[in-house]
């Protein structure tokens, strides 16, 4: 059995009127729970804006909850830092990070502010893996911190409602500890 429940998507405010992208998800879809949010993110439309000017929408079919300080999972488990300031803001910014040395991640920042939680993007259709989807992406250290209700160069938006979402263990966490790694946080179709 998964510990999340499902989102009422319709309680959320219309995408603004003007914003260029008539389909945008609102702010305060970020400001939910974590693991409302992550399962709520699977069918969307990932959008990116490359320097060239091409737009592509991207169908995000795997993503994984990262729930605040007290998850030993999640980078804010540490406490705040220089990386993970972005983190402890308001959600609906963007979190990147570097693993590797190549690869850059997406994470989606959910909550209020303080909350320090992310919605780690794993696959969106075609590309499976965030190292892959960052390197499709062309993610860089630029994109930390960015605006997702306000940014030109990568969005959200809204899509068909995915009705069967699987859920399974986070990938890649052993570190933290049996309780964190038996979570049922990742979310796929």
């Amino acid at each position: 059995m998964s510990e999340y429940k499902s989102m009422n998507v319709r309680s959320f405010s219309p995408p603004s009127e003007g914003s260029g992208e008539a389909n945008r998800l609102s702010p305060d879809f970020f400001l939910h729970d974590v693991l409302e949010v992550a399962p709520a993110l699977i069918g969307k439309l990932l959008v990116r804006q490359f320097d060239d000017g091409r737009i592509e929408r991207y169908r995000i079919v795997e993503t994984e909850a990262y729930r605040g300080t007290e998850d030993l999972a999640c980078h804010a488990s540490k406490g705040r830092t220089p990386r993970t300031e972005v983190m402890f803001q308001e959600g609906g910014k963007v979190y990147v990070y570097l693993i590797y040395g190549m690869y850059w991640l997406l994470n989606l920042v959910t909550g209020e502010e303080g909350n320090a939680s992310a919605v780690l993007i794993r696959g969106i259709e075609g590309f499976s893996g965030p190292g892959r989807l960052g390197r499709e992406l062309q993610l860089d250290k630029s994109f930390y911190g960015e605006n997702l209700s306000t940014s030109s160069r990568i969005w959200v938006e809204d899509a068909e409602p995915v009705h069967e979402i699987k859920t399974s263990k986070r990938i890649g966490i052993g570190y933290s500890g049996e309780v964190w790694v038996n979570k049922l946080w990742r979310f796929y179709v």
